[in-house]
């Protein structure tokens, strides 16, 4: 996955996260609802993590380039 859309992922994550505790301060939003939008920020961040794992996993294994 390129940059922007990790970027774009862990954005989504943390805007979500804020979201509910301002809400939730101004007393104007459903315990349902709440978690809803947590739960589509930690899948936001769950996919950033998991794409970057598999980036991890991928060059481990990548043949390393030896200059002889």
């Amino acid at each position: 996955m390129s940059k922007m859309m990790d970027l774009v992922f862990r954005a989504v994550g943390l805007a979500m996260g804020v979201a509910v505790v301002v809400l939730s301060i101004l007393g104007s939003i459903s315990p349902e609802t709440a978690v809803l939008l947590l739960g589509i920020g930690l899948a936001s961040l769950g996919i950033a993590a998991l794409d970057k794992a598999t980036d991890v996993q991928e060059r481990k294994y990548e043949p390393k380039n030896r200059s002889s």
